[in-house]
């Protein structure tokens, strides 16, 4: 049986913004993160003519300046800076040459630069201190790094009860805060082979499912945040709330989530942010009490020392995309970047590499390092005790990186 027939000229603009969206994923597939909305439309789209890249640039133009005024500000402001993000992938497949910068602020609607390598010096000397070897550099400090992370690591056999563990304890004390439908359910699954450590796969209907990278060794002081980062209270939460709040407002527009949007920076921004929110500061403390009940031992306030000390090195990674698609280095120099200032294996190296030349996700790094900064200011621009609420609204609300700074510019003093 064919699949129902849906017709453009009837169509509504909120229609047409997800068939575009949807013929993305015949270009490269991949990148269309989620879609949760009417399944005869992405029937449609799947067996229609294959899209040309310049069309499709030409009608998110066009989607861009017939945006209904009836919309409202927010959904207005939501769809202008998905469409111009979509503008330019469609052009970059293509194949117009466009500068990474300029490709980064179109996707993520946020402006990169390298970072200060004096930032790092100062990071380095903190973790010296933290691991014991003050004043060490270079190939001591490596050492000692490398030495503390395989101290940090979760014996494999025991994985699967610590990342159980973790996620029913984030799941009670985010339900308790974000109420979430009682049919919610994160399933889990081990992966190999991919780019990333841990990837959250949004199914619709309040589930999703959870792939974790066994290719990387899993770290006590990193699996909270993994878990919080992915489900509780980051992606998958994020997710549900915006499906049961937006979507069922009618808010067709938030059914689909696309890589290389403004969308990927605030959901990064936010699941990065996500187990402080959940737990607050003291998360090492609160993380060392699941991980004696598992007959691990993991001493919480030193991790959490030493988070606050590697602080300093969110730049890098962006950094090594810039070197690589800006100013053009080449692969074993970017790779002897990140084992200088990341303190990374050769082999990690290697694997940060792979994420950062893949064609879908090259840019991607800037949605977790402008993420994280962009959102943190934000939340931290309200008294503590309004924190958790003002969370809330990145998991409800439709925010753009935009709203965000004008909301900054709104709280500072004049001059």
């Amino acid at each position: 049986m064919s699949p129902p027939s849906i017709s453009t000229a009837t169509s509504s603009p909120i229609t047409e913004y997800l068939r575009l969206g949807l013929a993305f994923d015949r270009l490269e597939e991949g990148f269309v993160d989620a879609y949760t909305g009417d399944p005869a439309l992405r029937a449609e789209v799947v067996n229609g003519p294959a899209p040309e890249p310049a069309a499709l640039a030409d009608r998110a133009r066009g989607l861009r300046a017939d945006i209904p005024a009836e919309l409202g500000p927010a959904r207005s402001e939501f769809l202008r800076a998905h469409l111009s993000a979509m503008e330019c992938s469609a052009r970059k497949f293509a194949g117009d040459d466009i500068a990474f910068v300029d490709e980064v602020r179109s996707y993520f609607d946020v402006d990169i630069a390298l970072g200060d390598q004096q930032v790092y010096r100062e990071a380095h000397a903190a973790m010296a201190v933290e691991l014991g070897v003050p004043g060490a550099s270079g190939a001591a400090l490596a050492e000692a790094y490398v030495n503390h992370r395989r101290s940090d690591e979760i014996p494999p056999e025991q994985v699967d009860d610590c990342v159980r563990a973790f996620t029913g304890a984030l799941r009670e004390r985010v339900r308790s805060t974000y109420p979430l439908p009682d049919r919610e359910i994160v399933d889990f699954e081990v992966v190999t082979d991919k780019p990333w450590s841990g990837f959250n796969y949004y199914l619709g209907d309040y589930r999703s499912r959870v792939a974790i990278n066994v290719d990387l060794t899993q770290y006590m002081s990193t699996l909270p945040h993994l878990i919080a980062h992915e489900a509780y209270p980051g992606h998958h939460t994020e997710h549900c709330r915006k499906e049961q709040i937006l979507v069922g407002g009618g808010q067709q527009e938030q059914t689909i989530f696309l890589v290389n949007t403004p969308q990927c920076l605030m959901a990064e921004g936010l699941a990065d942010h996500a187990l402080v929110a959940a737990i607050g500061d003291d998360w090492g403390v609160w993380a060392q009490e699941i991980y004696a009940d598992l007959g691990l031992r993991f001493d919480g306030e030193r991790a959490q020392r030493m988070a606050r000390a590697s602080s300093g090195l969110l730049g890098v990674r962006q950094d090594a995309a810039l070197l690589l698609h800006d100013r053009h280095a080449d692969a074993g120099t970017v790779a002897e970047f990140l084992q200088q200032w990341l303190l990374a294996t050769p082999e990690r190296a290697r694997q940060m590499l792979r994420f950062l030349t893949s064609p879908l996700w090259r840019a991607y790094i800037s949605t977790y390092v402008e993420g994280y900064r962009l959102l943190g200011e934000w939340l931290d621009s309200v008294p503590a005790p309004e924190r958790l609420g003002r969370f809330g609204r990145l998991l409800d609300e439709p925010l753009t990186p935009a709203q965000l700074r004008a909301e900054l510019g709104a709280a500072r003093p004049g001059p």
